[in-house]
C-alpha cells in the first residue's frame, strides 16, 4: 500500500547542552508504506540571509542556492534520515530506541567526487511517534558520540500539521 499526502511540517533540532538550535517550516510529502511505516520527504528552503562569521570561509558549507532534500523513514521503533542534494555534503542518520546507531557524513569537493567520510555513533534515548493512521508528531532524543567522546545531547521534533 503506497499512498501519499502533502502536508505542512515543522522540523526542529535542539541541543540541550550546546548552543545549537535549528527550525524549518515547509511542506512535506508523506508516503504510507506499510502498517506503521512512513516515508516523509521534504525540501528545506534555501538559506537566504545569514550573519557573517569566520564559519563562512569553510569549504564544506552548502551552496545556498540549492535546497536540501530530507528523506525520513519512520516506524515506531526506528527512524532513518538522509539529506542529499546540496552539492557539498550529505548525511545519513540511523536511530533505533536503546541502540547505538550510525551517523555518516560525506564531504564532496567542487567536482562532486566523494572524498571524505566522517562516521559517528548515536545512542537513542527515546523515540516517540504519535498519531494514527498518519503520524502527526515525532520526537527523537539522542546522544552523539565520536569514539569515547560524547558530542552532545540532541532533541529532534517533527510536527505534521493536518
Amino acid at each position: 500500500m503506497l499512498t501519499y499526502q502533502r502536508k505542512p511540517v515543522s522540523l526542529s533540532l535542539i541541543s540541550t547542552d550546546l548552543p545549537i538550535w535549528s527550525m524549518v517550516e515547509t511542506a512535506a510529502t508523506l508516503y504510507h508504506k506499510d502498517r506503521d511505516q512512513f516515508h516523509i520527504l521534504l525540501h528545506e528552503p534555501a538559506i537566504r540571509d545569514r550573519e557573517s562569521s569566520c564559519i563562512e570561509k569553510l569549504p564544506i558549507l552548502p551552496n545556498v542556492s540549492k535546497p536540501r532534500l530530507l528523506w525520513l523513514e519512520v516506524s515506531p521503533s526506528r527512524v532513518i534520515m538522509t539529506m542529499q542534494g546540496n552539492g557539498k555534503y550529505c548525511y545519513r542518520h540511523v536511530w533505533e530506541r536503546g541502540v547505538y546507531g550510525i551517523c555518516r557524513y560525506w564531504l564532496q569537493d567542487d567536482s562532486l567526487n566523494l572524498h571524505y567520510q566522517l562516521r559517528l555513533r548515536n545512542f537513542t534515548r527515546n523515540l516517540l511517534v504519535q498519531g494514527r493512521p498518519i503520524p502527526d508528531y515525532l520526537r527523537l532524543e539522542y546522544e552523539l558520540w565520536s569514539q569515547q567522546l560524547r558530542m552532545g545531547h540532541y532533541v529532534m521534533e517533527l510536527e505534521i500539521h493536518h
